[in-house]
């Protein structure tokens, strides 16, 4: 049996690296990209559409997936990949985030068991705490599990990051005590907010404890750019060299970058089909730009990039995809999720490329303006 991870290439000069992850469900080749399917669904692109655009693991929501259908149905219909169909594996988040953000709306109480919240469907009263997400997480089947955690909002003060790096640890000790299923594999996450010192501590005291991956959380969560690539250039290589690091929650092509060039393995983000719904996507240089915006048409006969190979570009022109968005045609969402997708990830498959074939440093030279 192989490992769980192994580092197949390093850069020798940045640090990247590309490796695999050998899941019960199948194998992870990093660095990836992982599309967000919140509710068990990449939202607007259907599974034959996200395999042959090479994703080779999705992220699920748990708190979502508790609130409706509930873990209970899921379970009975033999975990997320016999209930959703998706064969590949699964990542799950612990729901954490999500039970945090109420509380900064003032409709949920945090203490250190977890969270008491009204959730935002049927304004029910719910518990959550390491236990419950882990058990929640173990009917739900997923192959990377994540622990539950404390996430500050991007500007919070010293006073409750240090509150979160604490119940994070402690949490991530009950959490690495959870009994799990033979095939699930518990990530641990870093806190810290933008405090270096409390990212240091916490990353210390996080590491500690025996896991099969370690995260960095809490990043792009309000912080300004700087603060977020301080944080990813500065922690990341302090990861564990010998377990998947994670970078939670970033999709823009520039932190994808300064992600491996880190050292990173991992990245989700709802960016590519957020933005899709709203006529945004990746244009030349994989800069955001806008269907709607009054320029959009020029070379309207021409595809979203020139020469990009996604399935939107190599059968529709910008004058049409534009149309489609302003009389509001549900298909231009879809068409513009599937090259939003291809681009991020083909930018992480260019990478691994890259990494393997000793040119990595050239890569970067060639797409300085994505880092400027």
């Amino acid at each position: 049996m192989p490992s769980f991870f192994e580092i197949e290439k390093t850069c020798p000069i940045t640090g990247a690296r590309a490796g695999k992850i050998h899941t019960e469900h199948g194998i992870i080749e990093t660095p990836i990209f992982m599309p967000v399917a919140t509710k068990g669904s990449v939202r607007g692109v259907d599974w034959r559409t996200i395999s042959e655009l090479q994703a080779q693991i999705v992220l699920a929501n748990t708190y979502h997936l508790t609130i409706r259908p509930g873990e209970a149905s899921i379970e009975r219909a033999g975990g997320l990949q016999e209930w959703s169909k998706w064969t590949g594996p699964f990542l799950t988040d612990s729901g954490g985030f999500q039970v945090f953000s109420f509380a900064r709306r003032g409709q949920a109480k945090i203490d250190d068991q977890g969270v008491s919240f009204k959730d935002d469907l049927e304004g029910k009263i719910h518990f959550i705490g390491p236990n419950e997400s882990m058990n929640i997480q173990k009917r739900l089947g997923a192959d990377i599990v994540m622990a539950f955690d404390e996430c500050p909002a991007g500007n919070a003060d010293r006073k409750t990051v240090e509150t979160a790096v604490r119940r994070t640890r402690d949490w991530a000790e009950k959490c690495t005590n959870f009994p799990l299923q033979k095939h699930q594999n518990l990530f641990l996450i870093v806190q810290g907010g933008k405090f270096e010192d409390l990212r240091e501590k916490s990353l210390e005291e996080i590491t500690k404890l025996d896991a099969k991956g370690y995260a960095l959380g809490g990043v792009s969560v309000g912080e300004s750019r700087e603060e977020v690539e301080k944080v990813i250039s500065n922690m990341t290589k302090k990861l564990p060299i010998n377990k998947p690091r994670y970078i939670m929650g970033i999709g823009m092509p520039r932190d994808l970058i300064v992600g491996v060039l880190s050292g990173a393995d991992m990245f989700d983000c709802v960016l590519p089909t957020r933005i899709a719904r709203h006529g945004g996507y990746f244009s030349e240089g994989l800069r955001f730009k806008s269907v709607s915006q009054k320029d959009f048409s020029d070379d309207h006969d021409n595809p979203l990039v020139i020469g990009c190979q996604c399935p939107t570009c190599k059968t529709f022109t910008r004058a049409y995809l534009k149309h489609l968005f302003l009389r509001k045609e549900i298909t231009v969402y879809y068409y513009l999720a599937v090259h939003n997708l291809f681009r991020l990830l083909n930018l992480t498959f260019d990478m691994r490329k890259a990494i393997f074939n000793d040119c990595f440093p050239q890569f970067l030279k060639k797409n300085l303006y994505l880092l400027s």
